[in-house]
């Protein structure tokens, strides 16, 4: 049997991810991996160890703040940054760079960072398998590059080739939609409190703030599966 390492951010597409691999494999052979790399809304690391924990799942903490060090300006997430986050859908961010190109919320190349970090630490932990939840909405347009199914294509032959075979990655929600990822939990079984328990919002305050690019899309995921956003 695979033992998993899942990347649980404390958000909504990773924590679905965080149920779907308890239920695979079992929580004995899941563990979580938590990065801090200096963002505003550290908050969601809270959720992380909430649902770890509700689910007797061990979660390992990694800062990898000092990679983002030298230009805060890179990314409107950092805290630091003079960028502001931008409080308008992914559809509008995008219309507005004609259709294609990177929104200021990316930050450069975290997905891979936080893979190859993840793998080294697969490798210690006695995973073979590591999970992280890009999905489609996040690809569009090239809006986050590291979400995209060719990024996830070559990653995962750099993770299976790096490691001897020893670690394989797969991203399943990366033909999803947000939408897609709420059903998934709701067919998995989670329940109102777990789904709750969950953090979205880009603005690191007590409160989502609603309007950002992240609770629209979750807002709008929850309303296509008929639930009003509970968050």
């Amino acid at each position: 049997m695979s033992k998993i390492l899942v990347l649980s951010s404390g958000g909504l597409d990773s924590t679905v991810l965080l149920y779907k691999a308890v239920k695979e494999v079992g929580a004995d052979n899941v563990v979580a991996l938590n990065m801090f790399y200096g963002q505003k809304h550290a908050k969601e690391q809270e959720y992380s160890n909430w649902q770890c924990e509700h689910l007797g799942v061990p979660v390992y903490d990694a800062d990898l703040s000092q990679v983002f060090r030298f230009n805060k300006d890179c990314c409107a997430l950092l805290t630091g940054s003079s960028m502001e986050i931008k409080h308008e859908s992914y559809a509008e961010q995008l219309a507005e760079l004609g259709g294609k190109g990177t929104v200021t919320a990316y930050v450069p190349f975290r997905n891979g960072l936080f893979l190859s970090y993840a793998a080294t630490v697969a490798i210690q932990l006695e995973c073979d398998k590591i999970y992280y939840g890009a999905h489609a909405d996040d690809a569009a347009g090239r809006a986050y590059p590291d979400c995209t199914p060719e990024f996830i294509r070559y990653m995962s032959n750099a993770i299976e080739e790096g490691t001897a075979g020893k670690v394989t990655m797969d991203a399943p929600w990366w033909n999803f939609n947000k939408a897609g990822i709420v059903k998934e939990g709701i067919e998995l079984g989670m329940t109102h409190e777990e789904f709750e328990h969950t953090w979205s919002c880009y603005e690191g305050k007590e409160e989502p703030c609603g309007t950002c690019g992240t609770c629209i899309d979750r807002k709008e995921a929850f309303m296509a599966n008929n639930i009003v956003d509970i968050m």
